[in-house]
Formats: structure tokens, C-alpha cells, sequence
């Protein structure tokens, strides 16, 4: 098993920050706008350093988007940022018809995504977000899993010309990629090698997937664990190397299991590769108010709900 340097518990929201002031410094066309939570979306140091870039909307999340749409016109690469329920579900309406529709170069970056938003409950801790964006043609979906991961994805994004979704969260967890590793939109990564069971990941459950990796090693079973950091578009090559090998698969997100990752990767194999499955994922339910490990636990998002999914897809293997 492949051992990683975990540098220490980071929340993912500051890597976002992080990046999205640097590349203030780096290129005058980025501009930022925000829906009253410069401070939980660690956008304030933008905010301080680039003032006139800067756009503070308020609780108006549908003028955020669309005002976002008519800056890509000037030239400008807008960054907009709230939480993952009001950057999707409440404003869907505008996105589709103003950013995805009409082709602008939009970055649409979410925090507090899932139920590890923890005790703002069932309201905020929307679980079917990234169903919603990847159905949008032309949208790319990314979800990342540690604080240097998203970091780098936010400076990848820039770059890329077309709308995005970009899925982080509030939580710290561990900050285990490599800080120097470039984000490459669409390609997979393989984070350890395994001959039994491919586990795919995304976000925060990518690192409970290698603490998985390390419990099925210890009874023998070797698995293969990949990140699955961008959900569209999705790594077909990886994905169909890695199960031509295992024979079986678990996916693991925490996002409804209608819609997720899960989904992608079952509409690829069923046309290419059909191989017994596993989801971790939430089964059709909203979250609640809790704190973010036991609701992680309660709704079978846990390092052992990974592990027991890898035994049973493993017992399914003609």
C-alpha cells in the first residue's frame, strides 16, 4: 500500500482562497463576486488586495451569476463564490440559461458541499449538486479533496476557457497531495496500484478510501484507489484500464447517490465494461444537523462503509 505524507488537517475553502489571490496577482482579468460570505469562502483576501475586482452582491445569488455572464463579454474570468446549495440549487435558472447556454466563461466555485457543512442541516448541506451541473452540457464538474488539490485546481481553472463547476468544502481534512503537482482537468489519479478491487474516489472520501486501502491490505485483499477529482468529464481511459484489470469496482462520494460520481461511472460501464458495483454514497435521503464525522458515519460515508462495500462487490466477482 502506498504510504502519503499528510501534512496535517486543512480545510479545502483556503485553498481556494489561497489560489484565488494569486491569481489576482497573476492576471488582471480575474475578478471575483460573492454572495455576503467573503469570510467563509476565504475570499476577503481578494477582496482587500484587489478592491476595484471585487464584488460584493449580498444575498442575491441569481444577480451573482448573471452579472457573472455579462463580465465574460468584457473579457473578464469571473470567479463567483457561496455555498454549494445557493451556487446550484437556488440559482439552476441562471446558470443553465445565462453561463452554461449561452457558453460563458464562468467559474462557479461552491464550498460548505455535503453533509460535513455539519450542524447548518438539511437546508444548506445540499447532496445533489453535482447531479445538477454535470447535466448541463458543456458544464466541467470538479471535486477536489484536500487543501493543495484545490489550490491547484482553482489555478487550473483559470485557465480553461468554458464554464465550471467547482465543488470544496468547510471541513479540515487531510492535506496529503503533493503541493507541487499540477491539476490536469479530466485526468484521474492513480493513488496506489491494486489487482483485486478498484476503489474510485472523490473529495473529502478520497482520503477515507486510502485508509480503506490500508484496513482490505491487511486481509489480503490489494486495492486499487483512484481519485476521481473531475466528475466531467470523466477519465474513461483510467477508469476502463483499472476495471479490465480488478473485475469489480467501489465508487465513493459524499453526494446522493443519484446523480454522483457513482452514476457517471456506471453509465460508462454499462455501455463498455457491465462489472459488479458498489456505491458509497447517500441513498436517497436529506442530510440534518450534526457534526460533520457522526453524520459522515450515519449516513454510511465512513472508511468502514468503503471497506465493507470492497468485501461485498469482491463476493460478486465471477
Amino acid at each position: 500500500m502506498t504510504e502519503y505524507d499528510n501534512t496535517g488537517a486543512k480545510d479545502t475553502r483556503s485553498g481556494f482562497g489561497e489560489a484565488l489571490l494569486e491569481l489576482g496577482k497573476l492576471n488582471p482579468d480575474v475578478v471575483a463576486l460573492c454572495a455576503d460570505l467573503t469570510g467563509s469562502m476565504k475570499m476577503d483576501a481578494f477582496a482587500k488586495t484587489f478592491p476595484n475586482r471585487f464584488f460584493q452582491v449580498g444575498i442575491a445569488e441569481a444577480n451573482m451569476m448573471c452579472i457573472a455572464a455579462g463580465m465574460t463579454i468584457g473579457g473578464k474570468i469571473p470567479f463567483t463564490g457561496t455555498f454549494a446549495n445557493f451556487s446550484t440549487g437556488r440559482v439552476y435558472d441562471q446558470i443553465r440559461q445565462s453561463i452554461a447556454y449561452s457558453g460563458k466563461n464562468v467559474k462557479i466555485c461552491a464550498s460548505h458541499a455535503g453533509v460535513t457543512l455539519g450542524e447548518d442541516g438539511a437546508t444548506h448541506q445540499i447532496l445533489e449538486d453535482i447531479g445538477l451541473m454535470k447535466m448541463l452540457p458543456g458544464m466541467t464538474v470538479i471535486n477536489t479533496c484536500d487543501f493543495n488539490q484545490t489550490k491547484a485546481a482553482t489555478l487550473a481553472i483559470a485557465k480553461h476557457i468554458g464554464s465550471v463547476y467547482l465543488r470544496f468544502g468547510r471541513p479540515k481534512v487531510p492535506n496529503f497531495t503533493p503541493a507541487a503537482a499540477e491539476f490536469e482537468i479530466g485526468k484521474a489519479i492513480l493513488l496506489n496500484e491494486g489487482s483485486d478491487v478498484s476503489i474510485f474516489a472523490t473529495g473529502h472520501l478520497v482520503w477515507k478510501a486510502l485508509e480503506a486501502g490500508k484496513i482490505l491490505e491487511q486481509i489480503g485483499i490489494h486495492a486499487e484507489i483512484i481519485n476521481i477529482h473531475t466528475i466531467k468529464p470523466l477519465d474513461r481511459e483510467t477508469i476502463i484500464a483499472s476495471v479490465s484489470k480488478t473485475r469489480c469496482l467501489v465508487s465513493a462520494e459524499e453526494h446522493m447517490m443519484n446523480g454522483g460520481l457513482g452514476d457517471s461511472i456506471a453509465q460508462l460501464l454499462v455501455r463498455e465494461m457491465p462489472l459488479p458495483m458498489e456505491m458509497v454514497a447517500v441513498n436517497d435521503q436529506f442530510g440534518q444537523s450534526g457534526k460533520p464525522e457522526e453524520l459522515l458515519e450515519k449516513y454510511g460515508l465512513e472508511t468502514e462503509d468503503i471497506v465493507k462495500a470492497a468485501q461485498k462487490v469482491i463476493s460478486r466477482k465471477k
